[in-house]
């Protein structure tokens, strides 16, 4: 899903499910899936009643997102007035009463309604597809995938996630009007779990780690806020930039060295990035 994560330009979101103990034990639900070309999956959506549409299921991605088509239909902004501050060109985020996925619904979802490019290119070339379940969606699950009989199995886990939206909107706005040396989220092909940050007067060799997600890659191969990130994979790291460069050639699962300075003294750790599907 390499694709769609960059062009939206979202922060990196690590899936982590938990089950509530408040939430009864609920029945497995199979449902079908087709294999696109370009590697996408692709799953028949119905909202608050409406459809079936066909939708790309990206775990890469941390939203849903519907189309005006779906929004029209499904009356997702009916009497809704268009936020002051959008992301993307986007019409705002829309409340779903029902997201039906195959028969397994979820309640009160949200979802960023907008003509995405790169989704409506994907129709173009392999017929109608309306939007993207992410993150919202896929984060309350616990799903296995048969690649050969292209059906995914989805188990409610009874986990919550967060409004990403809320989070997003305010990381964007916090980052309009903080200063340089603000952390930066790297966010390349595959996914590490951590924020770094290189202030303006930091002449020090490296990149410092502000932040490393619970259960992440990253934190699963000891890397801990505090520590200079020197190099990975062989490159140097002593800017956002090379920072962003050295990881965007790391391929998703593979197992690439990283040196970092904690205490005085450097310390080789091994991350194993994973994809977003």
């Amino acid at each position: 899903m390499r694709s769609i994560r960059i062009l939206l330009i979202l922060p990196l979101f690590v899936c982590t499910t938990r089950p509530h103990a408040a939430e009864p034990a609920a029945k497995p639900v199979t449902v079908p899936f087709a294999l696109l070309k370009t590697g996408h999956m692709t799953v028949q959506v119905k909202v608050n009643g409406k459809g079936p549409y066909t939708l790309i299921f990206d775990t890469g991605a941390p939203i849903n997102l519907v189309n005006n088509k779906i929004a029209s239909e499904a009356g997702l902004l009916k009497d809704q007035q268009k936020p002051a501050f959008t992301l993307f060109g986007s019409m705002g985020e829309a409340k779903i009463k029902d997201l039906e996925v195959g028969g397994q619904k979820v309640r009160d979802i949200g979802a960023v309604v907008m003509d995405h490019p790169t989704v409506a290119a994907i129709s173009k070339a392999f017929g109608p597809i309306d939007g993207i379940v992410g993150f919202p969606f896929f984060a309350r699950f616990k799903m296995t995938l048969d690649y050969q009989a292209k059906t995914m199995t989805l188990v409610p886990n009874g986990y919550k996630p967060p409004d990403v939206m809320q989070a997003l909107q305010a990381a964007l706005l916090d980052g309009l009007m903080a200063p340089n040396d603000a952390p930066t989220i790297l966010a390349p092909a595959a996914l590490w779990g951590m924020q770094a940050a290189k202030p303006s007067d930091d002449e020090e060799a490296g990149v410092l780690i502000k932040n490393v997600l619970p259960q992440s890659p990253a934190a699963k191969a000891g890397l801990k806020a505090g520590d200079r990130l020197l190099t990975l994979d062989g490159r140097w790291t002593d800017t956002l930039a090379d920072l962003y460069t050295a990881a965007s050639y790391v391929k998703p699962g593979a197992l690439v060295p990283v040196f970092v300075q904690r205490e005085g003294m450097k310390i080789e750790l091994k991350v194993k990035p994973v994809a977003g599907l």
